[in-house]
């Protein structure tokens, strides 16, 4: 390994003969810094803003008056998506979802007020976050730093001099790639160096060992890409006659897979496996639920025959006479079948969003782009899985909320009530503060390598694919 060193000490000393590179690392630093305080601003301002609703909308619901809890079911709550510690780093897709979801009987609703609601259509060429900037641009530095890292050699007669003294093909490729490594380095190390400053400053110090491999993991697989990266630039300087060659060559690829092929694969994902449009979805839901019966319909057959079937129990001739409030009963059998439905309807709907995410996954290994995006957003909390896990979990409250207003119902509610008005129609509002505050739990890092075991692979298969180059080449390169 020491002639490789050797090599990667001689291109270090010869790139920062250039003062383009200074330029470079100054302007990309500048925009690090940029993409750091914009992510702990955005991080701040929005938990800040999403955490005092929630407080307000806990205090609306405990201070409303005494009422029928199936009133209160439908005044309904509000569940708040915080934003995950990590999302200071990669923005992911959160600035599309919607981070507040409104939460009653009888219905599902969807998360709304994302900020790309609020924002101009410029959001959707992508926000400047640290995660962005390793992604997109430092790829084309390294493309920048090694396109004439042996393209150059060839050209000037100093390659064939090289293989003349003994140095081999693999020495050359991975001391250039050590080399191109090295500089970028001076750029990766103050960056993981940032984001663990800023993580541990927005957690107070206070970083779980879950937040801590994640975190690990990330700066793990940003290296391998980063590496990655390198190697495809030597090897393209060295398969090319002239490094202008070389450049044309890498511009184009860098293009193809940070633009053209990830573009790509989302509309292929789409136009095969298709979704129906929000109106037919909640139409196949509502159809669906009308088949069953409707609760709300004192008359409908379902529950004429649920109502029948209760007094004969009882041995009873009305529903007055039933040992429990038997609207409440038939409001929660109600809830209780609606909810069953729409979590069939939604499972559905998840399954085509899940093959096509898993198209895109298996993408690549196609591009190590797209692979490090999954990884990088999955690891940060700021990806598609981790949106669904906030409404799947939203929905099981407001499934619970709304049953425990039927169980009140059920319990202290008579059945002579004659009106809404009535004493017996209402309940102390002391049994509103005994309703649980909503409150989100992330999934855990084994639950994101399950969701993310394609891409993890994908690095895998990177790894060895190059290393399976580097072989071959070296018996194939020729000198001139």
């Amino acid at each position: 390994m020491g002639k490789e060193i050797q090599i990667a000490k001689l291109f270090w000393k010869a790139a920062f003969k250039n003062k383009g590179i200074f330029l470079l690392i100054f302007f990309m630093g500048l925009l690090l810094a940029y993409a750091a305080y914009s992510g702990k601003k955005n991080f701040e301002t929005q938990n800040q803003i999403r955490d005092k609703y929630q407080k307000e909308a806990r205090k609306d619901w405990v201070n409303n008056p005494d009422k029928h809890p199936h009133r209160m079911a439908h005044y309904g709550h509000f569940a708040f998506r915080p934003k995950a510690p990590l999302s200071v780093f990669d923005f992911g897709m959160e600035s599309f979802f919607g981070n507040t979801i409104f939460l009653e009987a009888h219905k599902q609703n969807t998360v709304n007020f994302s900020e790309a609601s609020f924002s101009t259509g410029m959001l959707r060429f992508g926000e400047i976050s640290i995660a962005m900037i390793l992604q997109v641009l430092l790829p084309l530095l390294i493309f920048f730093l090694g396109f004439a890292a042996i393209a150059a050699e060839r050209q000037n007669g100093t390659l064939k001099m090289l293989l003349i003294q003994g140095v081999k093909w693999r020495t050359l490729i991975l001391g250039k790639s050590l080399g191109i490594l090295a500089v970028v380095m001076t750029l990766f190390i103050p960056i993981v160096l940032a984001t663990i400053f800023l993580f541990s400053g927005l957690q107070d110090m206070n970083t779980s060992a879950d937040e801590f491999l994640r975190l690990l993991f990330i700066v793990l697989c940003y290296f391998i890409y980063l590496v990655i990266f390198c190697v495809i630039a030597v090897l393209i300087s060295a398969i090319s006659k002239t490094p202008k060659a070389a450049l044309i060559s890498l511009i184009g690829l860098w293009l193809l897979l940070i633009v053209v092929l990830p573009r790509i694969s989302q509309a292929l994902g789409a136009s095969i496996y298709s979704i129906p449009s929000k109106a037919k979805f909640e139409s196949a839901i509502g159809d669906a639920i009308m088949k069953v019966g409707d609760s709300h319909n004192p008359d409908d057959p379902y529950y004429k025959a649920l109502k029948d079937s209760l007094l004969e129990a009882h041995q009873v001739d009305s529903v007055k006479e039933l040992p429990f409030n038997y609207s409440g009963y038939q409001m929660r059998e109600g809830e209780k079948i609606s909810t069953e439905i729409y979590n069939q309807h939604y499972d559905q709907l998840l399954n085509i969003y899940e093959k096509q995410n898993g198209f895109s996954k298996m993408m690549s290994f196609l591009n190590p782009f797209m692979a490090i995006k999954n990884v990088s957003m999955a690891l940060s909390g700021t990806d598609f899985s981790a949106f669904m896990d906030f409404q799947k979990q939203a929905e099981d409250y407001r499934y619970n909320l709304a049953q425990e207003m039927n169980e009140l119902q059920i319990k202290h509610i008579s059945n002579e009530a004659k009106s809404s008005s009535d004493k017996n129609h209402i309940l102390d509002n002391d049994h509103w503060e005994e309703v649980e505050e909503f409150e989100y739990k992330p999934s855990t890092i084994s639950q994101t390598f399950k969701n993310e075991w394609i891409s993890f692979v994908a690095f895998l298969f990177w790894t060895g694919f190059l290393a399976f180059l580097i072989h071959k080449l070296s018996k194939t390169l020729k000198a001139i």
